[in-house]
């Protein structure tokens, strides 16, 4: 019998993956407007959300549960102005935030300590996940169209750069990228 903890945990691995499709297309779309800083953001955010997806992958297969490797929902491509795309990306984040608060609430529900205990790497990570697309939005809205400036505020800052080498973040199924 699955658990509900773990039915959304299968939801999850979906959202990881949707979500590291949202960026590459957020990613392309900066990359063909020629600002290769935050295309780079993008890209590097892609690869964080694939990485999620498999540590939840390989926490259900040590944890003895079958996982079904989902597609992915629709990513939206077109936007008018830079804004759009970290607000997206902010809303995104908030979005996922409220996916893993529900998780670690359904594991404390059914008193599953482990999947509790593995959710709270995820809940610290979407706290920097928030921040940090909070401070990229307030850069690109002072910068007030002109995305060199951006830019330039990428190269000398890492923003988004905290759990790349985390070393409590759960292992990646085949291995993180």
């Amino acid at each position: 019998m699955t658990s509900k903890f773990h039915k959304l945990l299968q939801a999850q691995v979906r959202n990881e993956f949707t979500a590291s499709q949202q960026y590459i297309a957020l990613a392309v779309w900066f990359d063909g407007q020629d600002f290769p800083r935050l295309a780079k953001h993008f890209y590097r955010q892609a690869l964080e959300e694939r990485n999620h997806a498999l540590m939840i992958t390989q926490y259900m297969l040590d944890t003895g549960h079958q996982v079904t490797v989902p597609g992915v929902d629709e990513v939206r491509n077109e936007f008018a102005e830079p804004a759009e795309l970290i607000t997206l990306a902010l809303q995104q984040e908030r979005a996922v935030t409220d996916e893993i608060i529900a998780l670690a609430k359904a594991a404390r529900d059914e008193d599953d300590y482990k999947g509790e205990q593995f959710m709270q790497w995820f809940l610290k990570e979407q706290v920097e996940e928030v921040a940090a697309m909070t401070t990229l939005l307030n850069i690109v809205k002072r910068a007030d169209g002109n995305l060199f400036d951006v830019e330039n505020y990428l190269a000398r800052e890492s923003v988004g750069d905290g759990g790349s080498d985390d070393p409590l973040a759960p292992r990646a199924a085949g291995g993180a990228l």
